[in-house]
């Protein structure tokens, strides 16, 4: 076998760049998809030319070797949990699962049956989550000591057409956005050993704006922090605040900034895979370095919201599952894992129970950090487009 057949459950806003970059990777091969709502997935399976089915249908064929997780966060482990039931590999959609103890739950199950269990987000697999590591790994800006990570906005009912899970438990900035910002820390300077937290709402309601959205008007109660204040500590010594907030209608503030003891580096949006590093040595001027020339990195993913026909950034979302497929057929190193997100996801439970109690809390999984993914082996993975990517 040189590939893993693909199939996809749950078709919503995020399956799109999925389906549009599976046929892209090598070791993939795109089969189905399925959503709780038939049309939907009817829809999407005309759109890529694949096969719908309902999700039972999926779980029970023969033809699938990979499940692609892509519910909402609250189905995540139900429907990985039969997957990996039915003897299939899985990689989901962030977070692993809502629950701390069924996200242990997955892993122990994956590697009781042999099954490789991935989770997003794999961004920093991209060139410029790559380019950052080494720089780390070379010491250019030596032992991180420090630093600070930025998620900063207000929310999401201004542009999704169905926000209300965002506002819930198992949502809010912590649960749907902190795991690019982990997963890149935990990428750059190893595990996270124990947390400090603050949280509050500050908008009680939210009120859908989305021009597209049937629900446009429509006031949602919000049920979860959306703004949290952490202070993390990590394994290795290093000390970083990350600031995770939908109340902020403009900030200035860069997305990762670490402090080394020999200069400093500005890493680039973790939700996309490409952008500028920034570095200084002991003080010098910033030295700008971009990556769009680096394996995975050009940008090729365009949006109406911006130049429709001009592509503004690097989204080559479906990596992990590359990863995923060259580790089950080669033996490659798993780097977007299901350990890594158990790392992520009790680093994100305890955030919010140390707000919740005022308490620091000890984080107990202790991954280590993922395997370097070199240029030549993030070419091997890519096989490309046949046209420029739009966004889906």
């Amino acid at each position: 076998m040189d590939t893993l057949n693909v199939g996809i459950i749950g078709c919503g806003n995020i399956s799109g760049i999925y389906l549009q970059n599976i046929p892209a990777y090598r070791g993939l091969s795109l089969r189905a998809c399925a959503d709780m709502r038939p049309e939907v997935a009817q829809a999407q399976a005309s759109r890529h030319g694949i096969e719908a089915m309902s999700v039972d249908q999926l779980l029970a064929s023969d033809d699938i070797d990979l499940v692609v997780n892509l519910t909402i966060p609250s189905a995540h482990f139900g429907v990985s949990l039969a997957a990996l039931s039915a003897g299939k590999h899985v990689f989901s959609e962030k977070p692993l699962a809502v629950d701390f103890e069924q996200g242990r739950k997955l892993v122990d199950e994956a590697e009781a049956r042999g099954l490789l269990l991935g989770c997003a987000p794999d961004t920093f697999l991209g060139a410029g989550g790559r380019l950052a590591r080494n720089l780390i790994d070379d010491g250019s800006v030596g032992h991180i000591l420090s630093g600070t990570a930025f998620l900063m906005s207000h929310g999401m009912e201004h542009w999704h057409p169905d926000p209300e899970f965002f506002f819930k438990p198992g949502g809010g900035p912590i649960f749907d956005m902190a795991p690019y910002y982990l997963s890149t820390l935990v990428n750059l300077i190893g595990p996270v050993k124990r947390v400090f937290a603050m949280s509050s709402i500050g908008f009680p309601e939210r009120i859908v704006t989305t021009e597209s959205s049937p629900r446009k008007g429509e006031r949602i109660t919000v049920e979860t922090p959306t703004n949290v204040m952490a202070l993390l500590e990590f394994a290795s010594g290093a000390q970083v605040t990350l600031c995770m907030s939908w109340d902020v209608w403009k900030h200035g503030h860069p997305a990762i900034e670490l402090y080394g003891t020999e200069g400093s580096l500005r890493v680039p949006d973790p939700n996309f895979f490409g952008g500028h590093v920034e570095t200084t040595e002991r003080g010098s001027d910033w030295r700008v370095l971009d990556s769009s020339a680096m394996p995975l990195g050009a940008p090729n993913w365009r949006s109406p919201n911006w130049a429709p026909d001009v592509p503004a950034r690097a989204n080559y979302r479906a990596l992990g599952l590359a990863d995923l497929a060259s580790a089950a057929l080669r033996g490659t190193p798993h780097r977007s894992s299901g350990r890594l997100g158990l790392h992520v996801l009790e680093v994100m439970h305890s955030i919010l129970e140390g707000a919740a109690t005022g308490q620091p809390k000890a984080i107990t999984t202790m991954p280590e950090r993922p395997a370097v993914l070199g240029d030549e082996d993030a070419t091997e993975l890519w096989k490309g487009l046949p046209q420029t990517a739009s966004a889906a």
